[in-house]
């Protein structure tokens, strides 16, 4: 399957230097506990974390990856920033599968080309970003994107990374099984990701 996408994210409204500055200032920023920063068309933005229930799929999701993770590298959720410096773009992914090597340095951000998946799990705070600016971008450095929109329940796939973004995607309602293309190859069981029925009230 085939997608066609925006056009990718440019950086021509950054003056020399702006953005290795603004990278700076989220790397020190200190934020409130439970939240992060990012650095999305140009601003730093600060977002919280996640609802509770979403920790049951993160963590499912990321024991499924690690079984098949390619060598050397290892599925994390730990907060860290990493830099996209050609898309003038830093995110800090829910959860994300990286070669080890690269977080051998002592300060700064780490280099995007590090990373072989990146998962984003949606809210209604950061939803839009996940599924325009981050999907551009992670579609021209990324080998796979895994977006778990936790509103619509659903959870897609995007894989073949070229200068115009990802070539294809598969989606599936939660409780159905997501094929995850190499270089993982397996299939991913999202059942049991989806939102935990509201306790009555009282």
């Amino acid at each position: 399957m085939t997608t066609v996408l925006e056009r990718p994210v440019t950086a021509d409204h950054f003056a020399p230097g702006e953005f290795e500055d603004l990278l700076q200032i989220a790397l020190d920023l200190d934020t409130p506990d439970g939240f992060k920063a990012e650095i999305i068309e140009g601003a730093i933005v600060v977002s919280p974390f996640q609802s509770p229930y979403y920790r049951r799929p993160m963590k499912r999701l990321r024991e499924d990856l690690e079984a098949h993770c390619p060598a050397g590298h290892e599925a994390d959720t730990s907060p860290f920033l990493f830099a996209f410096p050609k898309a003038t773009r830093a995110y800090a992914p829910d959860l994300y599968v990286a070669d080890v090597e690269s977080f051998e340095q002592l300060r700064g951000p780490v280099n995007g080309a590090a990373l072989s998946l990146v998962a984003e799990f949606t809210s209604p705070s950061t939803r839009a970003a996940d599924v325009k600016d981050k999907l551009a971008v992670y579609g021209r450095h990324v080998p796979v994107y895994l977006l778990l929109d936790m509103q619509d329940e659903e959870a897609t796939v995007f894989w073949e990374v070229s200068p115009n973004g990802y070539r294809a995607y598969r989606s599936v309602s939660f409780g159905q099984s997501l094929r995850i293309p190499e270089p993982f190859g397996f299939d991913l069981d999202t059942s049991g990701f989806g939102r935990p029925e509201e306790a009555p009230s009282r």
